[in-house]
């Protein structure tokens, strides 16, 4: 617990530093007043139609302060970040921005890069786990096969969205936003807290009945409970071969693929045509048809989630929409704010009653695709410098695995699996201090030169 607080009080230390670093650069990247062109660091504007208006700046990779505190700070953002399954986004572009001094479309670039890198290595991780309680992979693939084609929709409506909102609109969503998920994430976090607590007071009780009867000194009966504490089935490795489902596995590869050749295909047309509208319609029928075919399999009983267990047999049409819809709403929030949808999906997944350790490890899962696929997009769009997003991917990658080795042995040792609860709180909340801080001093500086802070026209910007 002490080494818990010690990394929090690392990242609070990481956020004053980016407040500080703000301070001293008045948000430009080059150290002076933001210009006019400049466009706001919370914006994630994926597609520019007009590239002579983007000037990049991409500082020089030197060793010096200004690297090792973003390490650091990287470093604890990917580790907490891969614990929670937030990907840890909401971290990393004010400090490539504030920090290093980054312009805040590479900024946001450069943060997908680092995603991509903790998510892999942190679903490599969890490929080798099991459920918490059941017999089955820890990833549930039938909820990420259910939800990831949708949420890649909604990430594509809502960077559409992203470009018509105004900037003020675009932050003032994403602190209350923010601050909503984080209350009801930590107010969960106490809810499992409480239920842990009074399991643990019973076994206690049951282990202290036994003892003192004498029948029972020999042979001691063990309930399940008492059991799955003693020894849960994640704490157990398994072989990663035997603990993918390659059907599912394929079926989000395909989608993956199908988007990333539809938004590469719409990088070349113009903003508006009507090819770029038949594209941007294409992702339709690829999300619908492979959520449908998962959904038909959980309302026939071919297919169950396996993170609720024995709780559903079947689920209902109604069920089934809703889920579809979150993970559009999910989507629709990530793309318009310039984030993960990790920081939508792990409150949900809570919500609907999945385990803090499956709901981590899924939408780790899920945002694995969402953010290679953007990496791939910007890497041919060069709105990154290799070398600078390999080291941090590279930062990235081992921090995620630090991080969920040292929180998955706290979790064995304390049985708190609400410690995973409380990291994701803690790392939203940061977030929307740390976002919403750059956001509301971008306004501040746009409305000092007298920018338009309306909304934009679509067919002028491209999305």
């Amino acid at each position: 617990m002490g080494r818990r607080w010690q990394w929090h009080a690392v990242a609070a230390l990481g956020v004053v530093l980016c407040a500080a670093a703000a301070a001293d650069q008045g948000l430009s990247p080059a150290g002076g007043a933001a210009a006019p062109e400049e466009v706001g660091a919370v914006r994630h504007l994926t597609h520019e139609s007009d590239v002579n208006s983007y000037h990049h700046v991409w500082p020089p990779m030197r060793f010096g302060w200004r690297i090792v505190v973003g390490s650091l700070i990287g470093f604890f953002g990917a580790a907490f970040g891969s614990v929670g399954g937030v990907g840890g986004g909401g971290i990393f572009v004010p400090m490539l921005a504030l920090i290093l001094g980054f312009d805040p479309k590479s900024s946001t670039a450069m943060s997908k890069c680092m995603i991509m890198g903790a998510a892999i290595s942190t679903v490599y991780y969890n490929l080798k786990l099991k459920h918490p309680t059941l017999d089955m992979p820890l990833i549930d693939y039938d909820l990420a096969l259910l939800i990831q084609p949708m949420l890649m929709l909604g990430v594509s409506i809502g960077v559409i969205f992203n470009v018509i909102f105004p900037d003020w609109l675009v932050t003032a969503l994403l602190i209350i936003l923010f601050l909503v998920t984080s209350t009801k994430a930590f107010l969960k976090g106490v809810e499992t807290w409480k239920k842990e607590t009074t399991k643990k007071r019973e076994a206690a009780k049951r282990l202290e009945q036994t003892c003192q009867e004498p029948e029972h000194a020999t042979t001691i009966q063990t309930t399940p409970g008492a059991a799955a504490e003693a020894k849960t089935p994640s704490a157990e490795a398994t072989s990663v071969l035997k603990n993918v489902y390659w059907k599912e596995f394929g079926l989000l590869a395909f989608v993956w693929v199908a988007f990333l050749v539809l938004q590469i295909a719409k990088n070349y047309t113009a903003s508006c045509s009507a090819l770029y509208w038949v594209l941007n319609s294409l992702q339709i029928p690829v999300a619908v048809s492979v959520s449908m075919y998962e959904a038909h399999g959980l309302m026939s009983g071919k297919r169950v989630l396996s993170s609720k267990g024995s709780q559903q047999s079947t689920l209902k049409p109604r069920q089934l929409l809703v889920y579809c819809l979150f993970g559009i709403l999910a989507g629709l929030v990530g793309g318009l704010l310039g984030l993960g949808g990790g920081f939508i999906m792990g409150p949900l997944f809570l919500e609907l009653g999945i385990p803090p350790q499956v709901s981590s490890a899924t939408a780790t899962f899920a945002m694995m695709f969402s953010s290679s696929m953007s990496v791939v997009e910007y890497y041919l769009l060069r709105r990154f410098p290799v070398p600078y997003a390999a080291y941090f991917a590279a930062v990235a990658f081992i921090a995620a695995i630090i991080g969920q080795h040292v929180v998955r042995r706290l979790i064995n040792w304390l049985g708190r699996a609400s410690l995973i609860i409380f990291i994701l709180a803690s790392m939203i909340f940061i977030s929307a201090l740390s976002l919403g801080g750059v956001g509301i001093s971008d306004i501040v500086h746009k409305m000092e030169w007298h920018q338009y802070m309306g909304f934009e026209d679509l067919c002028k910007y491209g999305a």
